[in-house]
C-alpha cells in the first residue's frame, strides 16, 4: 500500500489498537458470561505462607487498651497425605422434629412361642402434598329468657373479614410468589388440579388487601433501619408495566439499605435511579453509608453527617477482569487485595470484637494499603487510561481514601456483600415473573422482600412468622407494632 507523504500515521495506529484491545475485551468479557464461571476467587500461584501470617504481639495490643485479645495466627502448609479408600458416611439422619408415622411390621410367619429379642428400625422420607381444607365455624345460638335477645359465640378476627381466605393460605401464597418465585397464574392452576377453581383476580386482590394489612410493619422496619448509624446501601433494575407505555415496560428500580450489625433489610422502590429517591430516604440519616461507585452515592456524601465507604469487592472485579489485559499487574493487585481478604476472614474465624478487630486491622491492613496505593500510583501512568488495567487502577485510586475507610471502625465490612446477598431474591424472581403488574405492585414487592428478607436473615421460617402475624395484626395496638417484626417474633 502506497503511503501518503507527509502525514503521521503513528495518532492513527495507537487509536486503532485502542478499539482491538476494547473489542478484545468485551468479547472476553461476554465469552466469560456465556461460558465462564461466575465467581471471582483468586488463588495466588506462588502465594508465600510467611505473607499470610496474622501474629498479634498480645502485650503489645493490651497496651492498646484492648481487653483479652486474642492471638491470631495462619500459617499455610502442605501435607502430603496418604490416600484411603473412600468409606461411605452411610444414610443422613432425618431430623428430629419431622412428624413420624409409625407403622408395625410383625414376621409374616407364626410367631407363638417366640421371644422378642429386639426391633430394627428404618426411617424412610416420605411427603404429603399441600392440602387445602376448610375451617368450619358452627356457632350455636342460644334465646335468652323472657326474650331478652340472642346469645352467640363471637367469630375469631380474620386477616381479611370479607376474603374466604385463612391466614395460613393467604401466607402460602405470598411465600411462593416472593419467596419461592411461583407466579400467581402458576398457584392458581394449582389449586385448579387440587379442584378448587379460583379466579386470578381473586388471588391477585388477596395478595393486594394483606400488604395493606402488613404495610405498617414494614414502616416500623423502615424506621429501625434508618436508626442505624451503618447503613449498606444498593440498587437493582426490575421492568414494570406501565400504562402509559403501551407495549412496552417501565424500568423501575430497588433502592435496598441493609443494617448488617442489627440484620435488618430495607427494600425501597423508585421509578428512576436518579438521586431523589435515596435523598428522600437518607435525608435525616448520619453514619457511615457503605455502597458501590455510583455517582448517587457520592452527591449523597456531601450531605452532613454521612461518611462515605466504598466496596473492595468492586474494585478486586475490575482487576479480575483484568487479568487477560494485563496479567502481571491484575495478578499482583489481586494478591494484595487477597491479603487484605485473608485478614478479615481470620479475624471472623477467631471471633473477634470490633475493638480488637479495629486494632488487627490497623496493624496489618493499613501497611497492606499503604504499599499497594503506592505501587498503584507507579503503575497507572505507565498504562493506558482506557485499557482495562488502566480502568482498574483509577477506579481505586480515584476511591482509595473510601475503600480504605473499613479499617477505622471494627464494625465495617471490607466490601458491600451483605447487601447484595439481599438482592439475590430479586435477580431470581426477575427470572420467573419477568416484571411487575404496575407501580403499586412493584412497591409492594418491596415491602415483602423487606420483611421475608429480614426473616431470612435470622434464620426464621418465613411461611411460621407470616401466618402467626396475620392472625394478630388485625387487632394488634398500632403503637406496639414493632414487637411483630420478623427479628423480634418469638
Amino acid at each position: 500500500m502506497q503511503m501518503l507523504p507527509n502525514i503521521d500515521y503513528k495518532p492513527l495506529y495507537e487509536q486503532s489498537q485502542f478499539r482491538v484491545e476494547k473489542l478484545e475485551l468485551e468479547v472476553q468479557q461476554l465469552k466469560k458470561m456465556i461460558f465462564g464461571s461466575r465467581h471471582e476467587r483468586f488463588i495466588p500461584a506462588d502465594a508465600n505462607p510467611s505473607q499470610l501470617t496474622l501474629d498479634i504481639d498480645v502485650q503489645q495490643t493490651a497496651a492498646c487498651n484492648i481487653a483479652d485479645s486474642k492471638k491470631i495466627s495462619y500459617i499455610k502448609t502442605n501435607v502430603t497425605v496418604e490416600q484411603k479408600p473412600l468409606l461411605h458416611p452411610g444414610r443422613m439422619k432425618l431430623p428430629e422434629h419431622l412428624r413420624r408415622e409409625e407403622i408395625i411390621i410383625d414376621p409374616a410367619e407364626d410367631i407363638t412361642g417366640c421371644k422378642m429379642m429386639g426391633e430394627e428400625i428404618t426411617e424412610v422420607l416420605d411427603y404429603v402434598p399441600g392440602e387445602l381444607f376448610v375451617k368450619k365455624y358452627v356457632r350455636i345460638k342460644y334465646a335468652k329468657p323472657q326474650s331478652q335477645g340472642v346469645l352467640i359465640g363471637q367469630l375469631p378476627s380474620r386477616p381479611l373479614e370479607k376474603a374466604m381466605a385463612g391466614s395460613r393460605l393467604l401466607a402460602q401464597i405470598i411465600i411462593d410468589k416472593y419467596l419461592d418465585h411461583l407466579p400467581l397464574y402458576r398457584q392458581m392452576e394449582r389449586f385448579e388440579r387440587a379442584g378448587l377453581k379460583i379466579p386470578y383476580s381473586t388471588i391477585a386482590d388477596w395478595v393486594s388487601a394483606t400488604c395493606k394489612l402488613i404495610l405498617p410493619l414494614y414502616e416500623a422496619l423502615k424506621a429501625e433501619v434508618l436508626q442505624s448509624n451503618y447503613l449498606h446501601a444498593d440498587e437493582t433494575p426490575i421492568k414494570v408495566l406501565d400504562k402509559d407505555k403501551k407495549g412496552a415496560t417501565h424500568r423501575g428500580y430497588y433502592w435496598v439499605y441493609q443494617n448488617s450489625i442489627k440484620k435488618i433489610v430495607f427494600f425501597d422502590y423508585q421509578q428512576s435511579r436518579g438521586r431523589e429517591g435515596p435523598q428522600g430516604i437518607l435525608q435525616n440519616f448520619e453514619g457511615y453509608l457503605q455502597s458501590d461507585g455510583y455517582i448517587v452515592y457520592d452527591i449523597l456524601s456531601k450531605q452532613p453527617g454521612i461518611k462515605l465507604l466504598h466496596c473492595m469487592a468492586h474494585a478486586r472485579r475490575m482487576f479480575y477482569d483484568a487479568l487477560e489485559n494485563d496479567q502481571e499487574r491484575a495478578t499482583y493487585a489481586l494478591d494484595q487485595i487477597q491479603k487484605l481478604y485473608t485478614i478479615e476472614r481470620i479475624c471472623k474465624e477467631n471471633t473477634l470484637n470490633f475493638a480488637e478487630l479495629k486494632e488487627v486491622r490497623q496493624q496489618k491492613s493499613v501497611p497492606i494499603l499503604q504499599s499497594f496505593y503506592n505501587w498503584m500510583k507507579e503503575q497507572y501512568i505507565q498504562t493506558t487510561p482506557k485499557s482495562a488495567i488502566g480502568k482498574a487502577l483509577g477506579y481505586s485510586l480515584e476511591r482509595w481514601q473510601t475503600l480504605s475507610t473499613y479499617t477505622e471502625n471494627g464494625m465495617l465490612n471490607i466490601d458491600n456483600n451483605p447487601v447484595e446477598n439481599s438482592i439475590r431474591p430479586v435477580a431470581l424472581g426477575r427470572k420467573n415473573y419477568l416484571f411487575a403488574g404496575s407501580h403499586e405492585a412493584a412497591q409492594r414487592s418491596a415491602m415483602l422482600y423487606s420483611l421475608l428478607g429480614t426473616c431470612k436473615m435470622h434464620g426464621i421460617e418465613p411461611l411460621t412468622w407470616l401466618a402467626s402475624t396475620l392472625e394478630k395484626i388485625a387487632t394488634h395496638p398500632i403503637n406496639r407494632v414493632p414487637e411483630l417484626l420478623p427479628h423480634k417474633h418469638k
